[in-house]
């Protein structure tokens, strides 16, 4: 017995021995054998939850606790629907959506997985670096670049993403390998997802106990509140009202944005790849129906628990900090990144009073004064030119100016809608918790938020290429897919300054535009009687599953449509469009191919012919009810669907030939075939020759056939399913042959 079967093995019989006792004795098996939950736990606590959850505490504050909840709960629901088609029936969700549902959905989920792994990767090793740099060993930059071991900044920065790239491969290493693998990588992503959400719990802790949170504003923020969808929190009013005539500018601004973090913050509560990840490491742990409740069990202390602590942990810690309190360090330009998000944001209040011509003309005057301040560094001009120059250098404010001229409410609130990213929230949070405390616990969050993502995302590429390609999901092939979201290690060169989290939203995004298709798939899937069978949800449970079931595949869809036509407007519409009517006609080329078959099958067979052969004691029958007309031997003999029948064949008077004659009992009715192709009631069939040709006795009722040294044969094709020697049946062809 192999080492992953004795797990499997062994696994079961923990089971089975805890039901046996019961109590308590069931949950701690369950904890004992757990690991898919944790994997999906250890993928959604990543950068995207980080900062989903990030901006909600900045623009929601308390109020918006409850979207991670509520999205969760969805997610868990599909998920545990994807857990019951497995476990109920073992087979491979990607072949069983080709195969039964739709090929357009089974490819178009696996294509869409491994391209979120891979645009999901990227922001990954940039957010773990920049964990590494800005937090864990901070003290290492020098005039603000960050370097070890004397290598330059872009070399240090390879360096740290290659380690990190290490530390996946090795932990996916101990997966592939199985058995004793799987458990020790298992038990380190338990540790890992522990460390996470004991860092930001940690946090919110130490904040508690400086009494700066108001819990009943938080027990309030887990109700659900619709109305910021279209409507801004209403901690913004006060703020709003100083503004005046462009409240309504604001008042957009925020909806707007409150809309976009909200789709991102629910987007990584359960993604596309989260999907493919848990039905094939259920598999991969030998999981069968007999697991159904330990899966359960697994999907909510492995992925719902640490993730709703994660996440609300850091939106209180940003509502803290960051929410309706302007950001002086952009105010005052100490921080480059903030400050030129506050004037992007004064910007679009100003154009809001001036208009879009205005601005342009504007805009033009900002860069001919530019265009003059440079002109001026050429020594060769003479005095009416520098002078007219000169004239033209002060026009490069025309902008600034009156941005320092608005009224303080508007620069207030320009201040509090800068995006700001975890690094600052541990910099803000330094005067609460401790300089030290708060860098080395976001650091050590972060850094394993990003680490944990990516061995994930990793081990689902594995699954994902060996399913598309029907391999085995082991040795070198899972390996190599494995390896395909290692791209992302790039990541630190391609998203500096503020996109090294805020990556993490458009990213989000376009998981949440795919995830529909893992959800309809599955939604289809365990409604299918042929995949299901009588494991196939019923009664009033099952409609209250797929009522449930179905309004979270409707939510989710129309979230993921209003995200495609915000994003991309008609493209978006396009691509959909493309995919829904691929879609359409394959389902239909597929039903016209069956169709086709069917008939090909019951049209494949030959007219039925009697013909004599040389086995001995073979008799034919005839029906007794509307006899033919006996004629000579070799004559053709018509025959009606009636006249086919079955009888046991009757003993011969001797060996050596004697005639055999037909009582009316030997005589039994055919079954008749459904369906039966159009051929003419009577055919003329004539008997095959034979070495001895039989001889029709004269009696019209008690036909007398001579026996024969071969027996006599129907060929006709057999249409049941065990047909037994007396029985062929010609009735699709309109009459017997003999």
């Amino acid at each position: 017995m192999s080492e992953a079967n004795t797990g499997v093995s062994r696994e079961k019989q923990i089971l089975r021995d805890a039901r046996a006792k019961g109590g308590l004795a069931v949950p701690l098996s369950y904890l004992k054998c757990s690991g898919p939950g944790f994997l999906q736990g250890a993928i959604t606590l990543g950068g995207g939850s980080l900062a989903g959850s990030l901006y909600l505490g900045i623009y929601g504050g308390y109020s918006m606790l409850w979207l991670q909840l509520l999205a969760m709960l969805v997610g868990i629901l599909m998920l545990s629907a994807i857990t019951y088609v497995t476990l109920s029936t073992g087979c491979r969700p990607f072949q069983a959506i080709n195969e039964h549902i739709n090929p357009v959905l089974g490819w178009g989920w696996a294509l869409a997985t491994l391209m979120a792994n891979i645009v999901w990767c990227l922001p990954q090793f940039s957010l773990g670096s920049a964990a590494v740099k800005q937090n864990l060993f901070k003290g290492l930059a020098v005039d603000g670049k960050w370097s070890v071991f004397g290598l330059t900044p872009d070399q240090s920065t390879w360096l740290v993403c290659l380690s990190i790239l290490a530390i996946a491969m090795t932990v996916v290493w101990f997966y592939d390998s199985g058995g004793g693998g799987i458990r020790l990588f298992e038990l380190i992503l338990k540790l890992m997802v522990a460390g996470i959400v004991l860092c930001f719990v940690g946090v919110v802790v130490q904040l508690g106990l400086k009494g700066v949170l108001n819990w009943k504003e938080i027990g309030q923020g887990f109700i659900p509140n619709m109305d910021l969808l279209t409507q801004p929190s209403a901690t913004f009013a006060p703020y709003l009202e100083k503004t005046g005539d462009f409240s309504g500018f604001w008042n957009q601004m925020i909806v707007d944005a409150q809309r976009s973090k909200m789709i991102t913050a629910a987007a990584t509560a359960v993604g596309i790849n989260m999907t493919f990840l848990l039905p094939y490491s259920m598999l991969k742990k030998g999981w069968d129906k007999e697991s159904r409740g330990l899966a359960i069990f697994d999907l909510s202390i492995g992925l719902a628990i640490p993730f709703l602590l994660a996440t609300s942990a850091v939106v209180i810690a940003a509502s803290v900090q960051f929410h309706t309190k302007p950001e002086l360090s952009a105010m005052n330009g100490t921080d480059k990144v903030l400050a030129g998000n506050y004037q992007k944001n004064l910007e679009k209040r100003l154009a809001n009073e001036l208009g879009a011509d205005r601005m342009e003309k504007l805009a033009a005057a900002v860069a001919l004064g530019v265009d003059a301040e440079k002109s001026l560094e050429n020594g060769n001009l003479s005095d009416e030119q520098r002078s007219s120059l000169e004239k033209l250098v002060p026009l490069k404010t025309s902008i600034t100016d009156r941005l320092a001229n608005l009224p303080r409410a508007d620069k207030d609130m320009a201040a509090m809608l800068i995006n700001r990213d975890a690094f600052q929230l541990a910099g803000s949070l330094s005067a609460l918790t401790g300089d030290k405390l708060a860098h080395y616990v976001f650091g050590v969050g972060v850094l394993g938020m990003a680490i944990s993502t990516i061995i994930i995302l990793m081990l689902i590429s594995g699954f994902t290429v060996c399913e598309m390609l029907g391999v085995p999901h082991r040795g070198w092939m899972h390996r190599f897919g494995c390896m395909l979201p290692a791209i992302g290690v790039a990541g630190p060169f391609l998203f500096t300054g503020q996109a090294k989290v805020w990556m993490a939203v458009p990213t989000s995004m376009f998981g949440w535009t795919l995830l529909p298709i893992a959800y309809l798939s599955f939604f289809l899937l365990i409604n299918n009687k042929k995949v299901m069978g009588d494991q196939r949800p019923s009664g009033f449970g099952g409609l209250v599953f797929n009522i449930v079931m179905f309004a979270g595949v409707l939510v989710v869809g129309v979230a993921a449509a209003w995200t495609v036509w915000t994003s991309i407007g008609w493209a978006g519409v396009g691509i959909i469009s493309c995919l829904v009517v691929l879609s359409l006609l394959v389902h239909i080329a597929r039903k016209q191919r069956a169709a086709v078959a069917v008939a090909n099958d019951s049209n494949s067979g030959k007219p039925a012919v009697a013909q004599v052969s040389a086995a001995p004691a073979a008799v034919a029958t005839l029906a007794p009810a509307v006899a033919p007309a006996p004629g000579d031997q070799g004559e053709t003999v018509l025959l009606k669907p009636e006249d086919f029948v079955k009888s046991e064949p009757a003993k011969p008077a001797d060996a050596s030939g004697g005639k055999v004659v037909l009582k009316p009992a030997d005589v039994v009715k055919t079954p008749e075939l459904k369906a039966a192709p159009k051929v003419a009631k009577v055919m003329p069939v004539k008997v095959a020759p034979a070495p001895v040709k039989p001889k029709i006795a004269s009696a019209p009722m008690k036909p007398k056939i001579a026996p024969a040294p071969m027996k006599p044969k129907v060929a006709a094709k057999p249409t049941a399913p065990k047909a037994d020697p007396g029985y062929s049946d010609t009735s699709s062809l309109g009459g017997p042959l003999l």
